[in-house]
């Protein structure tokens, strides 16, 4: 990457005519150049939360141009507004605003704004303009990219939503430096998860800058998230719907998801059940014949250095678990689907595990 704040980093999401850049780098906010080639009329929305916006909601309002008709919508913060009476009121203010089929809405905050802005997005009107620009580390390698929106129901994570592509994700690293470390872990669990299902040598960098990466050393975290967008670009092109490839990137989610539906929504943050879920996952991986015990504790090992939750929690039971774990979005003829792992760095889709096989691993998981 050039050192210069004006020559980012471009990745590009391979999709035919729905394919679109991923531009990282410091300095993006504020500079119209980015912005300004993806919009799709004069009409523009910009959404967003009650956190966010007081830090970088004027920063943004500097790259658009003054001669578009621009609205603001600030959202409350967290995981549990992530529902549809919050898009919900996205809808009711394109609808007072008069926006048309040519408007553009802009999800600036973490995934839980991009989410819901996508799937805003992807339903009014029967389908308008929206680009990503993800302010924490867990948005800006993940769920920014690859069209996946939607809303969580109060018995599944993200059980409602739509495929539905962004204009431009911008990637403005220097919103990292107010993310709190809580969220910082959060993130890198995310970035972990590409180094194990599908890139050994990436994993291994990552033992050894882990540090680096929680001091938020810029040279580090650019170099994990570009390398984290490019493998889930390659993914995503390989199959947009999720009818294959892309279930690998759910590793630990099958997991994580019922910690976060069990312990109510936003009390676990999704990248803290997904550690926790990815080292259930190379447990069961480890149960099945295909990880070693040294691989499981080179797992454990580096999602404890980005100080992730190594136990499940204590109250959630096997059953629990299981109850949760059938409505997963990849289950397919009442078969439970899970990611796990043949080796480090290299993940397969599974649907065969034996059930006392996973019961056990659920009853011999540590509890907190």
């Amino acid at each position: 990457m050039s050192d210069s704040r004006n020559t980012p980093c471009t990745l590009e999401v391979a999709l035919g005519s729905r394919s679109y850049p991923i531009h990282i780098g410091p300095g993006l906010l504020g500079d119209p150049r980015w912005l300004a080639p993806h919009l799709a009329g004069r009409q523009v929305m910009v959404v967003t939360n009650e956190t966010v916006a007081p830090l970088y909601l004027s920063r943004l309002r500097q790259g658009l141009a003054a001669d578009l008709e621009v609205r603001e919508l600030v959202l409350p913060d967290g995981e549990a507004t992530k529902t549809l009476a919050s898009v919900e009121r996205i809808w009711d203010a394109l609808l007072a605003a008069g926006f048309n089929r040519r408007c553009t809405l802009i999800a600036l905050g973490g995934g839980v704004i991009g989410d819901m802005v996508g799937f805003a997005a992807a339903c009014y009107q029967r389908g308008v303009a929206f680009v990503q620009v993800p302010t924490t580390l867990l948005a800006q390698v993940d769920s920014s990219v690859g069209g996946k929106t939607g809303v969580n129901h109060p018995r599944g994570k993200n059980m409602i939503g739509a495929f539905w592509q962004p204009r431009v994700v911008l990637v403005d690293t220097d919103t990292l430096v107010t993310l709190p470390p809580r969220e910082l872990s959060a993130g890198l669990a995310e970035v972990i998860k590409y180094g194990l299902i599908r890139d050994a040598d990436f994993l291994a960098w990552l033992e050894t800058e882990m540090d680096a990466l929680r001091g938020l050393d810029p040279a580090a975290l650019t170099r994990a998230i570009e390398r984290s967008c490019t493998l889930k670009s390659q993914i995503v092109a390989e199959d947009e719907t999720e009818q294959g490839v892309r279930a690998l990137l759910n590793l630990g989610h099958t997991f994580g998801h019922a910690i976060e539906a069990h312990q109510g929504y936003g009390n676990w943050l999704h990248g803290e059940a997904v550690g926790t879920g990815m080292l259930m996952a190379a447990e069961l991986s480890c149960r099945q014949g295909w990880l070693s015990d040294e691989e499981v504790a080179r797992t454990r090992a580096i999602i404890e250095a980005a100080a992730l939750p190594l136990a499940a929690p204590a109250e959630m039971s096997v059953e629990d678990f299981l109850a949760i774990m059938r409505l997963d979005k990849k289950n397919l003829d009442s078969r439970l689907r899970l990611i796990l792992l043949r080796t480090l760095g290299e993940a397969c889709i599974h649907d065969a595990t034996p059930p006392e096989t996973l019961a056990a691993l659920l009853e011999a998981f540590p509890r907190r």
